[in-house]
């Protein structure tokens, strides 16, 4: 890499910090304040409120059923066809396994899995059964040269060959019809929002209608610019609005892409930009069609052959989520089977010492700043409970029962979250939801700390990264809440299986200093 060469990234990177350094620093607007959207914007992002499938989960899936579906041809095959007793069964059955899993290898490297080839399957039916033809030659070769010297291929795997074959054209034939079908009706898509019009916005829209198999859709246009500088319609996209209500559109809309249509040279008009738009969860990119300089190839992404910059990536996504997801699910469920005596337990405490109901219901941000509704064993007396949470809970606070002290310096109250969790509206780990009024002295948290609601790009959790250093229990200090947001926004650009499962870890012993919790 040359001088020129690193100096450009290493704009890109500082870029990046300077939105990230942001954060730490005094809001002087909360993005949710911006607030309102024109009446067209809300018409398409009412359009566009259903969720659409990610490629790549769709794909992942893809590959599994074809592994699935070739193991059982090859194994059904087996048993009919194969003669007993000319066979090596222990072989033989090896060789369905290497070569179900290796046929779905050498596709990938024929790029059999990509969305043109995907929509388009007649056109790679050659690299389809060639993948296969390949993969149970080598898988047959592996396990001679491994010493299996008995080994000879029989009828049964031409007859295999033959089956699978037939199996792989008529699957991705109809694979093909159902994808094309759900590009048609919008749900395989990414959704994209161009920020900035006039030109460079034409030239852009322009440069994406041109590749083939093109998988985005783009979903209007936001600029702040009057209508000399940039038309209300755009290559025959409208622009929807300002930068100021394109937050609020992309959390309605379930936007995954924002593509910035300004110049490298305006380095502080998108450094603006940024510092509104990256408390999204959705990826955001720098067009780069059009410059004359030239990057790293891996600070590039592309739209076929159209170059992206990569500004900001959005957090836990696709087989990452999945894996998330599963991780929620399965330590939830051990939780709730230890847990149970010391939830009924608790459920009979609260009911018996107090009048009310046993759970309290709050209202809280969650992912992407959708409100939630969060369980907890009840702490307060009904009367005096604070739903809003404009007042935080003190030490020795009036409002709390006795039971309730003791549940909340435990933890206890918060196991019912655990169904939040099932549900799939929290996480196990992850930044923990505030109540949707939650202030510190008077002001809310948006106003303290900016870039406060990047924390929601990602689903909040029962325990997070801040939690397990410290912050725990009242928030009465701008310090405190600047800390907590610190902390949320480490967690989620280093996310990782491994650190949810720490923090998880880590949760019951750090609980143990209940200096804070009141």
């Amino acid at each position: 890499m040359n001088q020129m060469e690193k100096h450009q990234q290493f704009d890109i990177d500082r870029l990046r910090r300077k939105v990230r350094q942001g954060s730490g620093g005094d809001a002087t607007a909360a993005p949710e304040d911006s607030g309102k959207i024109n009446a067209l914007a809300r018409q398409v992002a009412n359009h566009l409120s259903e969720g659409n499938y990610s490629p790549a989960i769709i794909i992942g899936q893809m590959r599994l059923f074809e592994f699935l579906c070739l193991l059982a041809l090859g194994l059904g095959t087996f048993y009919f066809a194969a003669d007993a007793s000319t066979t090596n069964l222990w072989a033989d059955l090896a060789i369905v396994v290497l070569a179900s899993g290796a046929t779905v290898l050498m596709m990938q490297i024929a790029d059999s899995y990509q969305v043109p080839a995907l929509r388009a399957p007649l056109r790679s039916v050659p690299r389809i059964w060639g993948s296969f033809m390949v993969a149970m030659v080598v898988s047959a070769l592996v396990l001679f040269l491994a010493g299996d010297h008995a080994l000879a291929f029989g009828d049964w795997l031409i007859a295999w060959f033959v089956v699978g074959s037939a199996f792989l054209l008529a699957e991705r034939v109809l694979f093909g019809f159902r994808f094309r079908r759900w590009a048609r009706n919008g749900v395989m898509e990414r959704r994209a929002v161009i920020v900035g019009g006039g030109q460079p916005a034409k030239d852009l829209i322009r440069a994406l209608e041109m590749q083939p198999d093109n998988d985005i859709r783009i979903c209007g246009i936001f600029d702040d610019r009057g209508t000399a500088r940039s038309p209300t319609v755009v290559a025959g996209y409208p622009k929807l609005g300002t930068f100021a209500e394109l937050v609020e559109f992309a959390r309605l809309a379930r936007i995954d892409m924002l593509i910035i249509a300004l110049p490298l040279s305006a380095e502080e008009r998108i450094l603006h930009l940024l510092r509104k738009l990256w408390v999204l969860p959705v990826d955001i990119r720098l067009a780069a069609h059009s410059n004359s300089l030239r990057f790293r190839p891996r600070a590039y992404s592309h739209v076929g052959a159209v170059p992206m910059l990569d500004i900001m990536d959005k957090p836990i996504r696709d087989w990452d989520s999945v894996a998330k997801r599963v991780f929620d699910i399965t330590f939830s469920l051990l939780a709730l089977a230890v847990l149970w005596p010391v939830m009924v337990a608790a459920a009979i405490a609260v009911k018996a010492t107090s009048k009310g109901p046993v759970f309290f219901i709050q209202e809280r941000h969650g992912f992407n700043n959708e409100i939630i509704r969060v369980l907890k064993f009840r702490s307060m007396y009904t009367e005096m409970s604070d739903p809003t949470a404009r007042q935080a809970v003190t030490k020795n606070d009036p409002r709390v029962t006795p039971v309730g002290r003791f549940l909340r310096k435990s933890s206890i109250d918060e196991l019912p979250q655990f169904f939040n969790v099932l549900k799939g509206n929290l996480s196990l780990v992850g930044p923990r939801p505030h109540a949707v009024l939650a202030q510190t002295r008077d002001r809310k948290y948006s106003e303290i700390v900016e870039g406060y609601f990047a924390r929601h790009r990602v689903k909040p959790g029962v325990t997070g990264w801040a939690q397990i250093n410290g912050l725990r229990g009242e928030v009465d200090t701008d310090e405190k809440i600047k800390l907590r947001t610190a902390y949320d926004l480490y967690y989620i650009e280093n996310w990782s299986l491994f650190l949810d499962l720490k923090i998880l870890f880590l949760t019951p012993f750090r609980l143990l200093n209940t200096e804070n919790a009141y």
